[in-house]
């Protein structure tokens, strides 16, 4: 049974930091696309990063370029999502992803951690 779990949410200020962490058990997360996405209410789910199966490439969406990391711990079978220099736009419900390469044909999401920026 593949489980993706995050935890890090929470409240900040603007401007502040924080660190997003998802642990997986029954996949690899070296063998997956692995992908935070977020979904403000009211809006779209939004993929924020990614970091690519077997490597250490990176993409991330505009809006957060710069700001946001996304990495991998294969040892502890983790990924984090380290954000920086947050704002009330990045306020919303984070979730973790695993995508097979190359089709995603399997794709496990986590229930997802609240992030809230506000003073």
């Amino acid at each position: 049974q593949v489980q993706l779990v995050e935890s890090g949410g929470g409240l900040v200020q603007p401007g502040g930091s924080l660190r997003l962490s998802c642990a997986a058990s029954g996949i690899y997360v070296t063998a997956y696309n692995m992908n935070w996405y977020r979904q403000a209410p009211g809006k779209q789910r939004e993929l924020v990063a990614t970091i690519i199966r077997d490597a250490d490439s990176t993409n991330y969406g505009d809006s957060v370029r710069g700001r946001f990391t996304i990495s991998r711990d294969s040892a502890r079978n983790m990924v984090t999502l380290q954000m920086n220099f947050l704002t009330p736009e990045d306020t919303a419900v984070y979730f973790c992803n695993a995508k097979s390469v190359p089709t995603g044909a399997l794709s496990y999401w986590g229930q997802g951690t609240q992030v809230t920026v506000s003073s």
